[in-house]
C-alpha cells in the first residue's frame, strides 16, 4: 500500500484552505486537490507491507510522546515545477514544534530502517497540480487564519484518474 505520515488540518484551518483553493481556482487552471485529502505531509513512504505499516505506527507514537499541539499559520503561495505546469502550495510557517515533529518522525522511521522521501521537510500544503499559473499578479486572496493542529495520521493513498484518495490507518492526538 502506498501510504504517508500527515498533520491533519484542524477544522477551520481545513474549511478557510478549501476557500482559498475555491478563490484560485478562478484564476489558476489546473487539477485541483480534492478538499478532502488537505493535509501537511511529515513524510511520504511509499509502498509499504503490513509488517512496515506496523513500524511505521511504532515510530509515530516514539515521535509523538510529550509533544503538544503544533501552530499552523499560513504563508503564502509557492510552486514546485515551472509556471505552465506545476504544483501548486500554500505554505506554513515554519516554527520549532513543527519542525521538531518532523525530525522526530524521521529519526524514528530511520530507526526502524523504513525508508521515506527523504526531501528536505517543507511546510506546505498541496493545492493543485498541473497547474497553470497567470502571468499577470494574483488578486488579493484570504489565507486560512493561524490555528492549532492536534492530530497526526498514517494514510493510505489510492490512485485514480480523479486523483488521490486517502484513507486514514492510525492516529495520534497531540498533547
Amino acid at each position: 500500500m502506498r501510504a504517508f505520515i500527515a498533520l491533519e488540518l484542524p477544522d477551520a484551518f481545513w474549511r478557510e484552505t478549501i476557500d482559498l483553493a475555491r478563490q484560485l481556482s478562478l484564476q489558476v487552471e489546473g487539477r485541483f486537490t480534492r478538499r478532502e485529502g488537505y493535509h501537511l505531509t511529515l513524510a511520504f513512504l511509499g509502498n509499504i507491507d503490513d509488517a512496515e505499516k506496523g513500524l511505521a505506527m511504532d515510530a509515530m507514537d516514539a515521535a509523538c510522546e510529550g509533544l503538544g499541539p503544533i501552530a499552523l499559520a499560513s504563508d503564502g503561495l509557492g510552486k514546485f515545477g515551472r509556471a505552465r505546469d506545476a504544483t501548486l502550495w500554500m505554505g506554513v510557517k515554519k516554527n520549532e514544534r513543527l519542525e521538531e515533529l518532523a525530525k522526530r518522525i524521521r529519526a524514528e522511521l530511520d530507526a526502524r530502517s523504513l525508508s521515506y522521501d527523504e526531501k528536505p521537510f517543507r511546510a506546505h500544503i498541496t493545492l493543485a497540480r498541473r497547474a497553470r499559473l497567470p502571468r499577470t499578479e494574483l488578486p488579493p486572496l484570504a489565507f486560512p487564519l493561524d490555528d492549532v493542529a492536534t492530530k497526526v495520521t498514517l494514510f493510505k493513498s489510492e490512485l485514480s484518474h480523479e486523483g488521490a484518495t486517502y484513507k486514514p490507518l492510525y492516529t495520534i492526538a497531540l498533547g
